[in-house]
């Protein structure tokens, strides 16, 4: 049985975090797994409230799923503050996870702070190094880097700075440049272009969860991290193009688009 295993916060409204997490690996066949860092009062119309669990049980959560069921990819997601990251570093080396993805979560898309600032060089030095893949938004990469990025060329650029932090592979997603949805793999070598035609569709929320979570598992499943990329970003676009409103503001993407379709 292939496993992945998701750190990260919890959505009340179902649509981001360990929700879209969970719902992402069923439907890619992978069982999942999860520990809760954080969590939310959330909806589609934003976010509402946080609570932080203390670090001593996200890693008590961390022993209890990796001690027993292991993991064969683990993603991270929202983690709050420098305890929280300073223990999900020391437990994916204990672990010896090696098929580790990072979403370097840092701002909700309502604009709720959802990594704290001083936490975030405990993210660059604790635990990017332990990464295999991390996939920042602008905003993310920006921030990770301290540049303004409004290109391809400089989405390159930040990808080969974040390489040097000790990141074998950089996804950069270029979801909010104009044109087509192109997100840029960077490798050490090679800057690789996934490009999908832009859906027009406003429900996009925990599209970002979703990738990532879309690339753990086809890394459970024993894909290569390019390949894995190519089929996580097929993978999204199907739920793009599939989300319906389900509340009031921005609803989730359909995570299980390719089974069935919202009204049938």
């Amino acid at each position: 049985m292939h496993k992945a295993l998701t750190i990260a916060g919890s959505d009340s409204g179902g649509g981001a975090g360990i929700q879209a997490d969970l719902k992402t690996f069923a439907a890619l066949k992978v069982y999942g797994t999860s520990v809760i860092t954080s969590v939310t009062a959330q909806n589609t119309l934003g976010v509402q409230g946080t609570f932080d669990l203390p670090p001593e049980f996200v890693g008590r959560q961390l022993d209890a799923v990796l001690s027993d069921i292991g993991a064969d990819a683990v993603k991270t997601g929202m983690l709050a503050n420098a305890g929280i990251i300073e223990v999900v570093a020391a437990k994916v080396q204990e672990y010896g996870i090696k098929n580790l993805v990072i979403d370097p979560v840092m701002v909700a898309k309502s604009g709720h702070l959802l990594l704290a600032r001083e936490a975030r060089r405990a993210l660059q030095e604790k635990l990017l190094p332990l990464a295999l893949v991390i996939t920042p938004n602008l905003d993310e990469a920006g921030v990770l880097t301290g540049r303004e990025i409004s290109s391809e060329d400089e989405m390159v650029a930040a990808a080969r700075e974040l390489h040097d932090l000790g990141v074998p592979y950089v996804l950069v997603k270029g979801g909010h440049l104009a044109g087509a949805a192109t997100d840029i793999l960077f490798d050490g070598r090679e800057a690789r272009r996934f490009t999908a035609p832009r859906l027009d569709n406003r429900h996009t929320h925990g599209t970002g969860c979703t990738l990532s979570a879309a690339i753990a598992a086809f890394l459970a499943l024993g894909l290569t991290v390019p390949a894995a990329v190519a089929e996580a970003k097929e993978y999204i676009q199907t739920a793009i193009s599939q989300a319906r409103a389900v509340g009031q503001g921005y609803g989730p993407v359909h995570h299980l688009a390719p089974y069935y379709s919202w009204g049938d």
